[in-house]
């Protein structure tokens, strides 16, 4: 495992893969059971992993928990990103809910009770509620790290133009985001922005929710697809890409989600992995060792690549 600067403005150094807490726990139906959980961390950690990103909704608070009961006697060993907005109760009061600051508060104090620990290192609301001011969010952040409950700030699933205010009211630290070769809509403006702010760019779903695995070929189930009666109808454009994946695979002996993999690697950002097995992770680890030639990357580029839109596209034309 290689570590790396994370973000331009810190001297912290993260893991480059981000170990995902979403499927720490069965409180949804789905996921690992505490012992697989266990043994999903732990192979993350023997592997040089200490990044590891969860939230108080993953599981209902049960990530959080099984975590917390992880990392117990070796906090200081691991970077912990946690999120709030939702809440960990399944049918929560209405005051107890969005990104304002009694929420703020509410949810850091349990999250730092389920995790075992008397600090968060990086704290962000998991999505825009679109009603709490960003002055409020940028304000009850900066009391929170004033307070030394969170080291640093950051934020997930908000609009770039709300994602900017923030930053230029108080450090943000972090952002994290969807991307993949099926999702690359984040170049437009968020990836620029982070890259301008000197953000930690954390990505999520880089094997788009199992897809690019090409498993859903062959009946089996997942993210996408939890019944074995079901189906996920593949477009042009996806096909192509996972087309591509597998013949690329087959070039190397590897599996179609490890080149997926090593793609995003080649961005040099931070990928999560979400793993509900302990031989899903092992899987995604191994692509930290897989060299993908120049015209692989290119051909992956093009097939994946994406409109920019107003008014990138212009500009390009009139900058020749």
């Amino acid at each position: 495992m290689r570590y790396k600067l994370f973000g331009a403005h810190t001297g912290l150094y993260a893991s480059e893969i981000l170990l995902g807490g979403a499927n720490l726990g069965t409180r949804n139906g789905y996921g690992a059971g505490e012992k697989d959980a266990i043994k999903i961390l732990k192979a993350y950690a023997d592997a040089g992993g200490n990044f590891i990103d969860t939230s108080d909704r993953y599981q209902l608070g049960e990530s959080e928990e099984i975590i917390g009961k992880f990392i117990s006697g070796q906090r200081d060993d691991f970077i912990i990103c946690t999120k709030y907005t939702q809440s960990s109760d399944l049918s929560p009061k209405i005051s107890n809910v969005g990104n304002h600051r009694k929420a703020m508060r509410q949810a850091v104090d349990a999250s730092l009770k389920r995790l075992q620990t008397d600090y968060i290192d990086i704290f962000m609301p998991h999505y825009d509620d679109g009603i709490t001011p960003w002055e409020e969010i940028a304000r009850g952040l900066e009391d929170l790290v004033t307070s030394g409950k969170i080291l640093y700030t950051g934020l997930t699933n908000f609009p770039a133009w709300k994602a900017s205010a923030i930053a230029a009211t108080i450090p943000l630290t972090a952002i994290q985001i969807e991307y993949n070769l099926l999702q690359r809509t984040a170049e437009r403006e968020f990836l620029p922005m982070a890259f301008q702010g000197g953000m930690g760019i954390m990505l999520y779903s880089p094997l788009a929710g199992g897809l690019l695995t090409g498993k859903y070929r062959k009946g089996q189930t997942g993210r996408l697809v939890k019944d074995e009666n079901g189906s996920f109808e593949e477009d042009e454009r996806t096909k192509n890409i996972i087309d591509y994946l597998t013949l690329i695979a087959g070039e190397l002996d590897v599996t179609p989600g490890m080149v997926a993999f090593a793609w995003i690697l080649s961005k040099d950002h931070f990928p999560l992995v979400g793993a509900r097995k302990a031989d899903h992770l092992k899987e995604s680890l191994k692509a930290t060792n897989i060299e993908l030639t120049q015209e692989h990357k290119s051909k992956l580029d093009d097939l994946s690549s994406i409109s920019l839109g107003y008014p990138h596209d212009l500009l390009a034309q009139v900058r020749g």
